[in-house]
């Protein structure tokens, strides 16, 4: 049975389920303009696309503004110039949205995203992970026990996964809802990106789930993650590149990450 989250949690959640997919298919039917380098220093301000209640993502007020906003602004910096937000959460919002920049952009080196949405260097490595409550004697998704249900995204492909190897699964809508439900002991585990756990766990330090890496030999469960850029001139891509790596190299991209309870990965 599918559980039904409450209105509040709605926008939250819904860029959990992952923000990368949406983000190359919101571009389909973008303004045609290109955005050159030297456009953005003129107006001397980066526009980063972003939902306003999708924390760890992005959030438009509350104590933390969110992982994408503030790489974001340290992006913008490397630039010398300031960072704009455009908060959307519909793909018609960001159609008409002037954006720049997204982030969390699945980057696949057998595939080019559509609508002029050109990637950047990698700069993170995500995934599918199996999370267990902390006191789980689970070590791998073997050693569950056939009846031990595992929480999965309804109609998600780790979920068809799954249901191939004969596990019994219990799917829900959002990430956050499957997380809440293995914290409650409604299930035994969750299949889910690590930083939906990384972010639970900071909130919740008193009952801490364990991550256990049943699908990195999947490669269709495992991807990199990007920066997007909308249609930019290669002056920009290349400026924007630089900016990752010079932010990689001195480690502020893992301190923002650590700071919303998510460990940094290279990418592969």
């Amino acid at each position: 049975m599918i559980r039904a989250p409450s209105a509040a949690w709605k926008p939250r959640c819904r860029l959990t389920r992952y923000a990368a997919s949406l983000s190359l298919l919101i571009f389909w039917n973008a303004p045609v303009d290109a955005r050159s380098l030297e456009n953005v220093i003129e107006r001397g301000a980066l526009t980063l696309c972003a939902s306003p209640n999708a924390l760890p993502f992005a959030s438009k007020s509350g104590p933390v503004p969110g992982f994408q906003i503030e790489l974001g602004e340290k992006i913008a910096e490397q630039l010398g110039v300031k960072l704009t937000r455009e908060w959307v959460v519909s793909a018609v919002q960001y159609r008409r949205a002037d954006c720049d920049l997204v982030l969390d952009v699945i980057s696949r080196k057998d595939t080019s995203p559509p609508g002029g949405v050109r990637v950047t260097r990698p700069y993170h490595r995500s995934g599918v992970v199996l999370a267990v409550r902390s006191d789980s004697k689970a070590s791998s998704l073997a050693s569950l026990d056939p009846y031990q249900r595992v929480g999965v995204q309804v109609g998600s492909l780790v979920s068809m996964t799954l249901a191939k190897g004969g596990a019994t699964t219990s799917p829900f809508v959002f990430e956050n809802d499957i997380v809440a439900a293995l914290a409650n002991r409604e299930i035994e585990a969750a299949a889910v990106t690590p930083m939906t756990v990384g972010w639970f766990n900071l909130q919740h330090a008193d009952k801490p789930l364990r991550l256990i890496p049943a699908f990195d030999n999947d490669e269709d469960l495992n991807w990199n993650i990007a920066a997007g850029l909308l249609r930019p001139d290669d002056k920009l891509r290349t400026r924007v590149d630089a900016a990752i790596e010079a932010l990689l190299a001195d480690g502020t991209i893992a301190r923002i990450y650590a700071r919303y309870g998510i460990e940094l990965r290279p990418p592969q």
